[in-house]
């Protein structure tokens, strides 16, 4: 995985993650107020989601491969939609600010409706704002790997998911391993060959005599005094 993909991958983690998180303090808050007995189903799912989403970032955020960041995600995608579309049909399109003045009964008393409705409305938009980020992360992971695939990487569904670039970089890069290669010139390599024959250096008053040698190779020989 490049650089840039690592942080946004980070960066989007911690954006559901947050939400998750807020959308686990309000339903925590719920559960307080109205379980067992009142919107008993909802509270439980409205826990149950962000908890199961939080559970599942901290555990893929280190170890994951895109086919299964892709399972995973679209998992938690279809928990989020169906808690927008339940807290939709719950909330529906009312105005908080004219509910001031009236009560919401809860398990231990009543609440006052307008706090109620502002808490829903949260909670329907960050289930909205987290469906929405984990579908375009769906898209993004799968035109990343395939975009891998069709550079040479075969295994990249099964690969960890930091070796896929990102748009207009390669694949592996920089966290997978580069080794040094041999240097190979573009011209031939000849060895230097030596002369053949060996070097003489002529004693003072001697004359160097060449002969052929038995093996074809030249013999040379010192003899006192000039050669005749």
């Amino acid at each position: 995985m490049t650089v840039l993909f690592t942080n946004l991958r980070i960066a989007a983690y911690v954006y559901v993650f947050a939400l998750s998180a807020t959308v686990l303090g309000v339903a925590s808050n719920f559960a307080k107020l109205f379980l067992p007995h009142v919107q008993h189903d909802y509270t439980i799912f409205s826990l149950v989601t962000p908890s199961v989403t939080i559970f599942a970032l901290l555990c893929i955020l280190q170890f994951a491969q895109p086919v299964i960041e892709v399972i995973a995600h679209a998992i938690l995608g279809i928990l989020w939609l169906t808690m927008a579309a339940w807290t939709s049909d719950i909330i529906g399109p009312i105005q908080c600010y004219d509910l001031g003045g009236i009560s919401t009964p809860t398990n231990s008393g009543s609440m006052s409706a307008r706090s109620y409705c502002y808490q829903m409305k949260v909670m329907q938009a960050f289930s909205w704002a987290i469906f929405i980020s984990l579908l375009g992360f769906i898209v993004i992971v799968v035109c990343l790997t395939s975009r891998a695939v069709a550079f040479g990487r075969r295994f990249a569904w099964t690969e960890h998911i930091s070796q896929l670039g990102w748009f207009g970089e390669l694949p592996g890069y920089p966290t997978e391993a580069v080794y040094p290669r041999p240097y190979y010139s573009p011209y031939p390599y000849y060895p230097y060959q030596g002369a053949a024959s060996p070097y003489v250096q002529q004693m003072p008053g001697h004359s160097v005599v060449i002969q052929p040698g038995a093996n074809g190779l030249p013999m040379v020989t010192q003899m006192p005094g000039p050669v005749p």
